[in-house]
């Protein structure tokens, strides 16, 4: 019996940093549905209480580079020295078993991705108002005001990318609930479209 009635989707989960993506993806995996998580590759050090494989991929920077220059990653970039990527096999196992595949990435990912799968489904994640995302910002950063500064700023400019994705789900203080159950009823609503086309990687 097949995952899906349809064929199945993928779904591209992006935002700016600290909208809440990971707290949305928590609870989206909490729903049992026919979903297939992307888990991303990296070369930084695996943290207490991670799993490899699950939290993460795992790789040193020679195997990860090596794929790299295979072309077997959707997207990949540097950040803050270390390498992070999301495997092709990833995103094609899922859609080759049936299920959607749920892919959370950034903004200047996103971007990426839409040119190799044009036909997924975008959705951008935005906070209530620019003084959460502040807040959120705040309460987990420990970097300096300049560093702190250049976050604030990098958010805003992907706020304004906004409007290239397909839908918008809002995120508002204490109400994640709200923001997980509109990405649900976004990718079922998204599923029901007859015209829809069939998700290939380019």
């Amino acid at each position: 019996m097949p995952e899906n009635d349809s064929s199945p989707l993928l779904v591209v989960l992006s935002g700016p940093s600290g909208v809440g993506k990971d707290a949305a993806l928590s609870e989206l995996r909490k729903l049992d549905r026919p979903w297939h998580f992307v888990v991303t590759a990296t070369t930084r050090a695996i943290r207490p209480g991670e799993t490899d494989g699950v939290d993460y991929i795992f790789l040193d920077e020679p195997t990860f580079l090596d794929m790299k220059d295979r072309n077997e990653f959707v997207e990949c970039a540097q950040v803050y020295g270390r390498w992070y990527g999301v495997p092709r096999s990833q995103v094609t196992s899922g859609l080759e078993a049936g299920k959607d595949v749920i892919l959370k990435i950034d903004v200047q990912g996103a971007a990426t991705v839409r040119q190799m799968a044009p036909y997924a489904l975008f959705i951008f994640m935005v906070p209530g108002s620019f003084e959460e995302l502040q807040d959120r910002l705040s309460q987990r950063m420990t970097e300096s005001t300049p560093e702190m500064e250049l976050r604030l700023k990098t958010a805003m400019d992907e706020l304004r990318q906004a409007a290239n994705f397909d839908r918008q789900v809002m995120n508002s203080k204490d109400n994640l609930r709200q923001a997980v159950s509109d990405i649900d009823a976004t990718i079922a609503a998204e599923k029901q479209r007859s015209d829809r086309t069939p998700i290939h990687l380019l």
